[in-house]
């Protein structure tokens, strides 16, 4: 069936599709660059392959390489932003009635039905590339530190169902730092577990079966301390955000 040509509209369809076909386009760079890196760095070490290597091995420009990725580490955690972000999305979306507890630990359990990399699921190769190097080592922790703040932002701005009612200032800040150091301290832990029990040998489906018993545990122990704090209103029919 031919389509109609409404002059603007189509105009505006291709602009869309052009850049649709863009973004495709530098998807696929990045995932290319991301793909040579980790053959390098699983070939060789971390530490002994070089930006202009991952260059070469993905036929870009070393300028190219850091356009996309401004950190060598990135290259290797190249879901870094995802590790930040998930648990202070799963806060921001969770349902009516649900505590931001209660959420996190949901999101959590989801992505370890999935087997998520995210979580720490990865090759023992992998794992093992990541604990001898110091410089991963230390990325790793900062985008811990970095989920915690996207945590803290995600319970700060909805602030009003946060903690207890009646603090204000100081006392609701503190209780959200305090609530957000709880809930990404125990996704730290929860990822160094899947990450060990990686390096043992074990399989996807038991290195899974370990982090759920590990994930029982650790948020078992918050839960009296959170699992009353920042529960969304029965009432409050907010749309989540589609992520």
């Amino acid at each position: 069936m031919p389509r109609l040509n409404l002059g603007r509209t189509e105009g505006g369809g291709r602009v869309a599709e052009t850049s649709g076909l863009r973004e495709r386009r530098k998807q696929q760079t990045r995932q290319a660059i991301s793909d040579s890196a980790t053959r390098l760095f699983l070939e060789r070490g971390f530490d002994e392959v070089t930006i202009a290597d991952v260059a070469a091995a993905a036929g870009v420009a070393k300028m190219t390489v850091t356009n996309y990725f401004p950190r060598k580490e990135d290259l290797a955690l190249d879901a870094y932003q995802e590790v930040i972000d998930r648990p202070a999305r799963a806060v921001a979306e969770r349902r009516p009635g649900e505590s931001a507890l209660a959420a996190v630990r949901r999101a959590h359990e989801e992505g370890v039905a999935r087997r998520d990399p995210v979580l720490g699921f990865c090759g023992q190769d992998f794992a093992r590339m990541i604990v001898g190097s110091p410089a991963l080592l230390a990325r790793l922790r900062e985008i811990h530190e970095q989920q915690e703040r996207a945590l803290a932002d995600a319970l700060a701005g909805d602030a009003g169902n946060a903690g207890d009612a009646a603090a204000g200032g100081d006392a609701l800040d503190l209780s959200v730092r305090t609530a957000a150091m709880l809930l990404g301290g125990v996704h730290r832990i929860l990822f160094q577990e899947a990450v060990r029990q990686v390096l043992t040998g074990r399989g996807p489906d038991e290195v899974a079966k370990a982090v759920s018993a590990a994930a029982e545990l650790a948020f078992g122990m918050v839960e009296p301390s959170l699992g009353h704090y920042a529960i969304r209103p029965a009432n409050d029919e907010r749309a989540p955000e589609l992520s």
